[in-house]
């Protein structure tokens, strides 16, 4: 009896990403069972990565387009974005411009936490307009950025003016001296675009939990250099009301990617949504669900946070309504990992680890883990599929 069997994995963090995982998944399943039906689905939550899952997932139907521009500290760049649904929409991922990856650990520090823009991100949102697309979906996640979307919105023609009626640099610190926000020069197709802001992020602009306080140390930003965005972000809050008269500030998720949320809901016609929905949609997950008979998924490390809204838990309920088995692979289980036994939406959670190794091995042998973690499930599963027939 074959089966069809519906692969749909995010990245193991650090060590590879959903299409290494899904490949390396489905070699190790047709080793053992090369009469299957492999459906191959990479899946990501809208942050880095997000972009090689949809093109993987989709192959021919999403085309990926080159453009020059530059990387968050001002440095000329090629980035890429992804043209879909027959030139109608596109992808945009925040990443791939504007990316924390793309800073050495040692460029992370206070003074470019300040002045690290968010520009790049813009290049690529006008290119998806000038290639005739009009619902646009933008992946935050993975930013170098704290400047509330301003760097994007320049791209596009805004004008971000201190007293003196003269342009801020670039950057979250110079917002502090934000007077005031021109938009009579925006990019006028915003108005007719819909984006689609890919995020999971429920936290504020500013505050305790706002933007800079939560994720601004991990850009490099001191506790000196905290302050001085959260600040200067509420000047942006301001500078949008007072533009717009739309007060984002508060709204949950304003403060994703560096508060870019917030200047995306507040100067165009956007709109949030978790990122494995969206994701999900891109690559047409329903559409394979319907056929498959087993569905296989997998993250770094299973815990009780996988059953918080994680990329594995969202294709396990969506996998729920059809019936359909899921099985996850992981590379480690981790605190209170004995909730998933109660979790409805997933069968069995299968560590891949075959010997005792610690976590910079499991990570360098993270390929090979899969390959054979999934080959001893398919071996497992066709013994069961033998015995029914019995």
């Amino acid at each position: 009896m074959s089966l069809t069997v519906l692969i749909a994995p995010d990245s193991f963090g650090g060590a590879l990403d959903s299409v290494a995982v899904t490949a390396a998944i489905a070699d190790g399943w047709s080793r053992a069972r090369p009469g299957d039906e492999i459906l191959c689905r990479p899946m990501a939550d809208g942050g880095e990565g997000t972009m090689a899952a949809i093109a993987e997932a989709l192959g021919d139907a999403a085309e990926r387009r080159a453009m020059e521009t530059t990387d968050a500290l001002g440095r000329p760049i090629t980035a890429e974005w992804l043209l879909l649904d027959d030139g109608r929409g596109a992808f945009v991922e925040m990443a791939a411009a504007s990316g924390l990856a793309r800073l050495t650990p040692e460029e992370r520090t206070p003074a470019n936490a300040l002045v690290a823009s968010s520009r790049g991100t813009g290049d690529l949102l006008r290119a998806a307009l000038d290639a005739g697309a009009r619902e646009i979906t933008i992946g935050l996640g993975g930013s170098a950025t704290t400047d509330g979307g301003s760097g994007l919105l320049r791209a596009l023609g805004a004008r971000v003016l201190d007293r003196d009626g003269k342009e801020l640099p670039e950057g979250g610190g110079a917002l502090a001296r934000l007077d005031r926000v021109e938009i009579d020069g925006l990019d006028a197709r915003l108005a007719d675009a819909t984006l689609v802001v890919a995020s999971d992020v429920t936290n504020p602009l500013c505050g305790p939990r706002g933007a800079a306080s939560t994720y601004g140390p991990q850009k490099g930003a001191d506790a000196d250099a905290v302050a001085e965005l959260d600040a200067a972000l509420a000047a942006w809050g301001r500078g949008i009301e007072l533009a717009t008269g739309k007060l984002v500030a508060d709204l949950p998720g304003a403060g994703a990617a560096g508060g870019t949320t917030a200047g995306l809901i507040g100067f165009a016609h956007a709109r949030v949504r978790r990122g494995i929905e969206v994701v999900a949609e891109l690559v047409e997950l329903a559409e394979a669900l319907e056929t498959a008979d087993l569905v296989i998924t997998g993250e770094g490390r299973a815990d009780e946070q996988t059953l918080q809204g994680k990329t594995a838990m969202g294709v396990a309920t969506l996998a729920r309504p059809r019936s359909t088995p899921v099985v996850l692979l992981c590379g480690a289980l981790g605190p209170n990992a004995e909730a998933l036994d109660a979790a409805t939406n997933i069968a069995v959670v299968q560590p891949i680890i075959d010997r005792p190794m610690n976590l910079e091995d499991a990570m360098a042998d993270t390929d090979r883990l899969l390959r054979s973690g999934a080959e001893r499930l398919a071996r497992t599963i066709g013994v069961g599929l033998d015995m029914a027939r019995s």
